[in-house]
């Protein structure tokens, strides 16, 4: 994680709210993105925007940064519940008086596998309308051959005889506070409580193996740049029995050659002739889906924006779409031939203008008047 302050990556003020919080991220998402921005410092920002927003998105974990002003969930916690602690060398006088720091895990208990992470790239429109698709996810899982114990068919592990099954050793010392007992993991079965004497032939007794795992995902309409999606039961296999992790899902959407998106609405430009913005045209709009038609109102200017009700992207949690804002730009008249420069002198002096064509052309006022300039 970034030492930067999460609120100055973003850009935003710790009272933000989470609109505030998303807007600003996706800003950055499409200034930044590798896929837009080839700045050689473009990644590293689009990743630091992304981390930032990772954390001031989620409550729990805005709220820890808040508090302690890191992200790490094992610092600033205070007291014995904050993880595991050196206590300056006094580890084993903590063991004596405290039982080690607390209840032991079992070894032989199920555990859960891991969670596993994908990044998935998709295009605009895949984005837009959703998309089914098979991926394949390394990942491991229980062996089919011993079932996950490890040991050779016919057979099983045995309770460790040094532990007792415990995953656990005591050492007895005599200091000065008296006979201290300190409890380390086994030595005989690293700590799992049970020793395999005859191992699986597929798995060496690891009791899993790596494996390509085919999956089915389909990928929601208006899914947006960043989200993520959780197949359960997706991820590492467990171990002794336990539940498989789950498979979260990053989604990365590609650019646009031609519209961009904000939040459920789009935006593109359109560009409009001098005549067609003096005089009003009705003119072919591409939507995400199909063309339209768009009448423009004599003597629009450029920087106009157009609204296309119910052309966006459709709601990922609710009902309907968003819209399409169209700008549209009117562009200055190139490459005229004596007679349309005639034409053009002609409509200046009706309307009142001079033109003066050593110091500012009729061209250069209307891409003035017109762009902005």
């Amino acid at each position: 994680m970034s030492k930067r302050d999460l609120y100055e990556v973003l850009g935003v003020g710790k009272e933000a709210s989470d609109d505030e919080i998303k807007k600003a991220y996706r800003r950055l998402a499409r200034q930044y993105h590798p896929d837009v921005n080839k700045a050689a410092d473009a990644e590293e920002k689009f990743k630091e925007a992304k981390e930032a927003y990772e954390v001031l998105s989620d409550n729990q974990k805005r709220e820890h940064y808040d508090r302690f002003g890191t992200t790490d969930p094992n610092q600033g916690m205070g007291g014995f519940g904050g993880g595991a602690q050196d206590f300056g060398g006094f580890g084993d006088i903590f063991d004596m008086f405290f039982g080690g720091g607390g209840q032991r895990r079992n070894p032989n208990a199920p555990q859960r596998g891991a969670d596993l992470q994908y990044t998935m790239t998709i295009e605009f429109k895949e984005a837009v309308f959703g998309k089914e698709l098979d991926i394949q996810i390394p990942r491991t899982e229980s062996c089919d051959n011993c079932h996950g114990s490890g040991a050779k068919p016919g057979t099983k592990p045995e309770t460790c005889s040094t532990c007792r099954g415990t995953g656990q050793q005591e050492v007895v010392q005599n200091t000065a506070f008296g006979r201290i007992v300190n409890r380390r993991v086994c030595s005989s079965c690293n700590g799992q409580g049970s020793i395999i004497k005859d191992k699986c032939s597929s798995c060496h007794g690891a009791g899993k193996i790596k494996r390509q795992r085919k999956i089915h995902v389909k990928v929601p309409a208006g899914v947006d740049d960043g989200a993520q999606l959780r197949v359960s039961g997706e991820g590492e296999g467990g171990t002794k029995g336990g539940p498989p992790g789950d498979l979260y899902i990053v989604i990365r959407v590609k650019s646009h050659d031609f519209f961009e998106r904000e939040g459920d609405d789009i935006f593109c430009e359109v560009p409009l002739t001098f005549a067609q913005a003096a005089l009003g045209d009705e003119i072919e709009i591409p939507t995400l889906s199909e063309k339209v038609k768009l009448k423009i109102p004599a003597g629009t200017q450029t920087g106009t924006y157009f609204r296309l009700k119910g052309k966006g992207v459709p709601r990922l949690r609710g009902y309907g779409q968003g819209d399409q804002q169209v700008k549209v730009v009117v562009v200055t008249p190139t490459n005229l031939n004596e007679q349309q420069k005639e034409l053009l002198r002609d409509l200046a002096k009706q309307n009142g203008e001079h033109t003066h064509e050593q110091n500012q052309t009729i061209f250069e006022r209307m891409k003035k008047a017109f762009l902005g300039d």
